[in-house]
């Protein structure tokens, strides 16, 4: 055997020792290549309910101090949102969550509630005048590629008596079901089960903002009320 092969013969035993410890480290060399080599797999989304298409999450609910006017927080385009019919028979509708997260007002905390949505008259306040969400309502209807019908409420999605606030991002055209003759829709009972639950506290004030704002029609279900 000449000196050439009495260097190999080493080398070849060092790296087949090398190989096996990796191996039984469960990381083979060839596999670390790969793994580095190979893009990274997108995990899936969960579809979120409340009308949130698969793969796309719903904006956060904002917080924006706007009493007696409606905040333009978002510039929408004409038909770039669509309400998500739950149950046309009985008036139940989502907005649409990218253009409708909510909003909530942070003059109202869990502290201030007996001086803020728990006194008698407080939303009187807040609300904007006709004369305000009138203009802002047309802009919505354009947005929502809806038209105009005396039933559709300009609805609050956290509502004031809740401490939603008047912002673009919390404000939309509330279709109502067929029968309807006003803009009373069955949201307006899930407001007041919520707002009772908040001045009794049997739930916490953000707790029934994020019910509401998730999905309105499944929140009193969804807070155990």
């Amino acid at each position: 055997m000449n000196f050439r092969n009495r260097l190999a013969l080493p080398a070849a035993f060092l790296f087949a020792a090398l190989a096996l410890a990796g191996c039984q480290q469960g990381t083979h060399p060839a596999d670390a290549m790969t793994k580095a080599a190979s893009p990274a797999v997108p995990q899936a989304v969960a579809p979120v309910p409340g009308g949130a298409p698969s793969g796309a999450a719903a904006a956060a609910v904002k917080s924006i101090h706007s009493p007696g006017m409606v905040a333009t927080d978002e510039q929408l385009a004409a038909g770039q949102c669509s309400a998500k019919v739950v149950d046309a028979a009985t008036g139940e509708y989502l907005p649409d969550p990218a253009c409708t997260p909510g909003a909530t007002d942070p003059a109202v905390t869990q502290e201030n509630l007996d001086s803020t949505i728990c006194m008698s008259g407080y939303t009187a306040t807040v609300r904007p005048p006709a004369s305000n969400t009138d203009k802002v309502k047309a802009e919505s209807l354009r947005e929502y590629g809806q038209t105009a019908a005396k039933t559709t409420e300009y609805d609050h999605l956290i509502s004031l008596e809740l401490g939603g606030t008047n912002s673009v991002s919390n404000l939309w055209p509330e279709p109502n079901k067929a029968s309807a003759t006003g803009t009373t829709n069955p949201k307006d009972a899930v407001e007041n089960t919520l707002h009772k639950a908040i001045c009794t506290h049997k739930v916490t004030l953000s707790a029934a903002q994020n019910a509401i704002a998730h999905n309105w029609v499944t929140a009193v279900k969804d807070l155990g009320l």
